[in-house]
């Protein structure tokens, strides 16, 4: 002869086998447990904040020194169709960049045998503080750089950089 199960232990079973404090505990956090969390993931945000814009002005400050690389070769192949720089100014057209302001002007002969080209941070892109030149003899030069010593004879790419 079988004996029916009792009632409250049906009611415990069907929730689980527990009672539903005991439950009602293992649900959620505690607030002692998310704090440890919160303050894991400060201490990592505080440390990785400042290495990201880090890299990010890294990433823009390429876009100087690499337009003005290829803005130099164009003049090099200006100066040997025309044999000169040009006749007012510099003979090519100035590129346009998201990160930088481009110009170029007569160098140190103060004529149309020399040039400086210029690319100086736009304030509205968060590089103000940025500048670096190169001129026909292919002389790099920063010329502005946040948290350095300049001017250098070479194109800085990190604060801390030395020629």
């Amino acid at each position: 002869m079988r004996l029916p199960f009792p009632k409250f232990l049906r009611r415990a079973a069907s929730r689980g086998g527990r009672s539903l404090s005991a439950r009602g505990r293992e649900a959620g956090f505690t607030l002692i447990e998310l704090m440890i969390a919160v303050a894991i993931v400060s201490i990592l945000a505080a440390v990785a904040y400042p290495q990201y814009t880090s890299y990010v002005t890294r990433s823009r400050l390429a876009e100087a020194t690499g337009t003005l690389s290829v803005t130099r070769v164009r003049m090099e192949q200006y100066f040997q169709d025309n044999r000169n720089y040009g006749a007012s100014g510099c003979g090519v057209t100035m590129p346009t960049g998201d990160y930088f302001t481009y110009t170029c002007a007569w160098g140190s002969t103060s004529s149309n045998q020399s040039f400086v080209l210029t690319a100086a941070g736009k304030a509205s892109a968060g590089m103000d503080g940025y500048a670096f030149t190169v001129n026909q003899d292919n002389l790099q030069r920063t010329t502005a750089f946040t948290d350095a010593t300049v001017p250098v004879n070479c194109w800085l790419r990190r604060a801390g950089d030395t020629c």
